[in-house]
């Protein structure tokens, strides 16, 4: 008998640990399939909601926000780099050619339209989530950008003109608020933030066989 899980995944398009939080829940599901399927729910959060439109230079933030320095901030990327290497999610290096992420952005507007997309069904939602991760950290595009979150739209199997006109309104904006202000309420104060049925919470960037054991014991208890 398979059971059926419902999995909210709380996370920002800015946070590494989510993107590798994401490949191994993923993974974690997959060594499951046959006795357990699972409906994955992408839900806003954001780690900088008071960054403007044109962002911040990453070490700058970093070293501010965290109270560290430039070296330790280097240290961390690499240990993320490599963590990502691990579960297959490439973290692109400051070095390489087109690539390093040298700024962070404000992510509200990516959020509304992973709303949307997820009102156009949950496949498409996690395409578009999985494809601003790699457009971000992967390939160093700011997720603040309308023709970024509009061209990894359709390469989701979004329409790419009804995304331009949500992201050209404010729509979503007030449901968007209002499940970041749920999830601030319900003590998820970082992220990723999985929880399942509504009941059990998985915190962060955990080993494939972590997500595997808590899987396993959720829905024998289920």
């Amino acid at each position: 008998m398979t059971t059926f899980l419902k999995i909210d995944f709380v996370s920002d398009v800015s946070c590494p640990w989510c993107a590798i939080g994401l490949k191994a829940l993923d993974q974690a599901l997959a060594r499951v399939a046959g006795d357990i399927t699972a409906e994955l729910h992408f839900q806003p959060f954001e780690l900088n909601p008071k960054m403007p439109p044109e962002g911040q230079e990453i070490t700058e933030h970093i070293t501010e926000k965290y109270g560290i320095t430039p070296e330790q901030a280097d240290v961390n990327r690499e240990n993320i780099r490599q963590r990502g290497e691990k579960v297959g999610f490439v973290f692109s290096r400051a070095d390489q050619p087109g690539g390093g992420r040298s700024r962070i952005y404000n992510t509200f507007d990516a959020h509304r339209l992973l709303h949307w997309a997820g009102l156009q069904g949950s496949g498409v939602q996690k395409a578009l989530k999985e494809g601003l991760l790699k457009a971000y950290f992967t390939d160093g595009q700011s997720p603040a950008s309308h023709a970024v979150l509009v061209r990894v739209a359709g390469e989701s199997g979004l329409d790419p003109v009804q995304a331009a006109e949500v992201l050209a309104s404010h729509a979503y904006a007030k449901e968007v608020r209002e499940r970041e202000s749920f999830y601030l309420t319900q003590g998820v104060h970082s992220v990723p933030a999985v929880i399942i049925n509504d009941r059990h919470l998985i915190s962060g960037g955990q080993p494939v066989e972590v997500f595997e054991q808590a899987l396993r014991q959720i829905a024998a208890a289920s």
